[in-house]
């Protein structure tokens, strides 16, 4: 029988090239792609849950995209697509494997991407670009006897980018909120829910004691995404920045007896699909990219998916290709068209 998995790698974006907002930058363009786990949107204060689990995100000029729905209900799936032109409606692992992805477009572009994993590793996305090892950035202070926090992901990063000669992409995969051992998740110091479920076994604990913990990942990713932020703008006189944060499924913590992830999507409730999507800005990034942040935040509460993922990431870093939809790029409304023209309005 024919292996799909030994088909050709499938090259797309050959065409690709880095467009006039970003070769006029006087700074190299650093952005950074946070891959989430397991966050689900509705456990973010961010989106109106009753608890306060985003007190440092809440502080910080951000875009909440409320509205955000996954690609599917676990990793394996939810990773690849996000990062894939291929639509959810029609998106299959086989293809995506042996097809090229963001990632390699933006390589066949000219910027520099690197994959930091706090994961089980990037599921083929990341096959073909810049990987480095936790070794590379393993510091034990960030670690407890079993894992690592996912802070420990911007150790020696502003090594990395100094010795980068181009403009940069940095994916952070995070370990999140897997669970069931959601208190492994983050450091005491984020234990403010209590009391928490413990173990790995879910039904031995009350619902609300999974909840605690779940919510603790929850504040804790809230300050590793604060942290990335705080970095981006210590090297506010060196770059031009940006971040942007997607979880890739959610998690059921108890409704309807549902716990964990993984249904089949066709069945899987909302706590599973819905997902947080969160961007941050620099000012310098604003103006470099004609930006209108007003507008942007006026597309908030807009229904969006991982389908535009790979389009936002394109339009993030002003790449040109004949693969990039305007109408799934988040930013491609809110440019403004007239100044990139030269052209002032009437």
């Amino acid at each position: 029988a024919y292996d799909l998995n030994n088909r050709p790698l499938q090259t797309i974006g050959l065409d690709a090239s880095s467009g006039p907002l970003l070769n006029s930058a006087t700074k190299k363009v650093v952005t950074v792609v946070v891959v989430g786990e397991t966050a689900r949107a509705m456990n973010f204060s961010l989106n109106h849950y009753g608890r306060d689990t985003n007190p440092e995100l809440s502080k910080e000029n951000i875009i909440n995209f409320s509205q955000t729905y996954s690609c599917g209900t676990d990793t394996a799936v939810s990773v690849p697509c996000m990062f894939s032109d291929i639509p959810r409606s029609n998106f299959d692992n086989a293809t995506a494997k042996s097809r090229e992805n963001v990632l390699d477009v933006l390589s066949h572009a000219g910027v520099n991407v690197l994959w930091r994993d706090n994961n089980s590793g990037c599921k083929g996305v990341c096959d073909r670009i810049h990987q480095q090892s936790q070794k590379d950035y393993r510091v034990e202070t960030n670690c407890n006897k079993d894992e690592c926090f996912d802070e420990m992901m911007l150790n020696n990063l502003s090594a990395y980018l100094e010795g980068s000669t181009e403009n940069a992409m940095v994916v952070l995969h995070q370990h999140g909120s897997h669970g069931p051992s959601y208190t492994q998740r983050y450091p005491k110091a984020y234990e403010r829910f209590t009391p928490v479920c413990t173990g790995s076994d879910l039904q031995s604990c009350s619902q609300q004691q999974v909840i605690n913990a779940y919510d603790n990942t929850i504040l804790y990713t809230d300050h590793f995404l604060a942290q990335v932020i705080a970095f981006l703008k210590q090297h506010d006189d060196q770059y031009i920045t940006a971040m942007l944060y997607v979880s890739d499924h959610g998690e059921s913590l108890g409704e309807s007896n549902l716990y964990l992830h993984g249904l089949p999507y066709f069945i899987a409730p909302e706590e599973q699909t819905h997902v947080p999507l969160i961007l941050w800005l620099s000012e310098a990034y604003k103006s470099q990219f004609k930006i209108n942040s007003e507008c942007l935040a006026r597309q908030a509460s807009s229904q969006l998916s991982h389908d535009n993922i790979f389009h936002s990431i394109l339009g993030l870093m002003n790449i040109q290709t004949t693969l990039r939809k305007n109408d799934m790029d988040i930013f491609a409304q809110c440019r403004n068209t007239a100044q990139i023209a030269g052209i002032s309005r009437l």
